[in-house]
């Protein structure tokens, strides 16, 4: 992969000074218009070698364009905030929205090449993070990002010069440490691991460039053109893939459902509520204050359908927390900042740190649920996003969290009841409004969405607790002991 690099690729002076102002304009007019569009953001990945000129090409980049409409993030070791968290939440944060360029210096590539390097992973480790990363750069391409990858590379032996060089010189001398001398005494196994992660990793929708970084000039006008290139091809592409329509509902062959297999006559009297309400409390309270806590997280997620009281169990669940170490995220209507960004990426910045939890009163599964239902998204996007919710699931838990999801149901006759009640109560008509009646009204395309989400995502790392919540005794109860039986298996108690 790298042996073309190794050719030593150049532009002279003359050539360079001729094409610099043309490409410099070029790119200017291009930032320009992906700002008035605002259809899809840019990503650029910068990775390669020491030496290679990744920083000089940077300040190029920086000094063609309009600076201020750049997202220039330098990721260095995790941060004591980072590594509370899955690994990929760093880079998730530093995701320009729709019309910006978003440039990502050392990303999610980094990582798992050098660990592998280091012996701190093995071929199977690396494999998986490949994998994963492959997985992520469709979800950004499918969610219409532009997404540009360059690796700047440079034999051993000019290396070695670059550094040398570099450091000799007292401007520069600043930029070389033992840390670079360290990692080029495995220069070797790092141009091996690297050639094998590139090459997993360099796919039909997010290729690599390769980028010879022995002539400044060189690397200055190969990067500034495939960035013009690919920025002119994809703003004049203004198709738009049709919006498919929802399919109708399939009802199964013996009339049953999972949901309306559940037994919603379960009952706890108000004594022995009380009695286990208090006794729940306590119990979280300690589990959530024990020493090993330190080292998990809780995400509690709440979906289901209309007036199944996920307030009121959230209420109920929060009031045995510490107040400092919770807290709810409400999920709505996307905001235009939300709306300017990857699906995921609202419910990515709320990730709780180790030792908190965050309970999410509905959730990422509004994209196979409402969007789905009401047509707010094609059918191969909430189609795909079965597949993304999983492997996000499982980022979580392998970061330490605890995923509790609950799905919450009445029968359609307590349903009913309950909205009747609520547009009679002067404290509770502000959560009845037409939206909810109208909802009631499709409720065949929502049975279907929702056991098809529950078939979807019903994983051994995050299972779904189904709730019948006729009586709101039982459903709260049941909500607690599930969040304390998940905690404690956790824990190893």
């Amino acid at each position: 992969m790298f042996e073309t690099a190794e050719i030593g690729h150049r532009i002279d002076k003359a050539g360079y000074e001729q094409e610099e102002p043309l490409l410099r304009v070029r790119l200017l007019n291009l930032q320009y218009a992906l700002l008035r569009a605002k259809k899809f953001p840019v990503i650029i990945i910068i990775g390669g070698v020491d030496g290679a000129g990744k920083g000089e090409t940077l300040h190029i980049l920086h000094t063609w364009m309009d600076p201020r409409n750049i997202l220039t993030t330098a990721f260095g070791e995790p941060s004591d905030e980072e590594r509370d968290r899955p690994r990929m939440w760093r880079y998730w944060r530093a995701l320009p929205p729709k019309g910006r360029i978003g440039i990502l210096f050392g990303a999610w590539h980094t990582g798992p090449i050098q660990d592998r390097v280091m012996g701190s992973s093995d071929d199977a480790d690396l494999f998986r993070a490949t994998q994963r990363i492959v997985n992520h750069e469709r979800m950004l391409v499918d969610e219409g990002a532009l997404l540009l990858k360059f690796w700047f590379h440079l034999s051993k032996k000019a290396q070695k010069k670059r550094l040398h060089a570099l450091e000799k010189d007292p401007q520069t001398r600043w930029r070389i440490t033992e840390t670079d001398w360290e990692r080029f005494k495995h220069y070797d196994k790092f141009r091996a691991v690297s050639e094998r992660a590139l090459r997993d990793t360099s796919t039909g929708h997010a290729p690599w460039t390769i980028v010879d970084g022995t002539d400044p000039h060189f690397r200055y006008i190969t990067v500034g053109r495939a960035i013009a290139d690919a920025l002119e091809r994809r703003l004049a592409d203004d198709t738009v893939p049709p919006v498919q329509p929802v399919p109708p509902p399939e009802p199964p062959a013996d009339g049953r459902t999972l949901l309306s297999a559940l037994d919603y006559s379960q009952k706890l009297d108000h004594k022995d509520y009380e009695k286990a309400l208090e006794h729940e409390q306590g119990r979280l309270s300690l589990l959530t204050r024990h020493k090993k806590f330190t080292t998990r997280s809780v995400i509690a997620v709440f979906e289901g359908v209309d007036a199944a009281g996920k307030g009121g169990a959230i209420r109920r669940l929060v009031s045995g927390l510490d107040a400092r170490r919770y807290s709810v995220i409400p999920i709505a209507a996307p905001t235009e900042e939300e709306r300017a960004q990857p699906y995921l990426w609202r419910f990515w910045r709320h990730l709780p740190r180790l030792g908190r939890v965050t309970v999410f009163d509905r959730s990422w599964y509004g994209r196979v649920l409402v969007e789905r239902v009401e047509g707010f998204c094609a059918e191969a996007e909430w189609m795909r996003a079965y597949g993304e919710i999983n492997d996000f699931e499982e980022q979580l838990t392998e970061a330490g969290a605890i995923l509790v999801k609950f799905w919450m149901t009445v029968t359609p006759a307590e349903q009913l009841a309950r909205f009747q009640a609520r547009e009679k109560s002067p404290f509770k008509n502000f959560k009845i409004t037409p939206k909810d009646w109208r909802n009631r009204e499709k409720a065949p395309l929502y049975d279907r969405a929702i056991c098809d989400m529950i078939d979807q995502t019903n994983t051994r790392h995050a299972p779904w607790t189904i709730v019948p919540a006729n009586d709101k005794h039982f459903a709260r109860i049941t909500v607690f002991q599930t969040v304390s039986c998940a905690i404690e298996e956790a824990l190893g108690r």
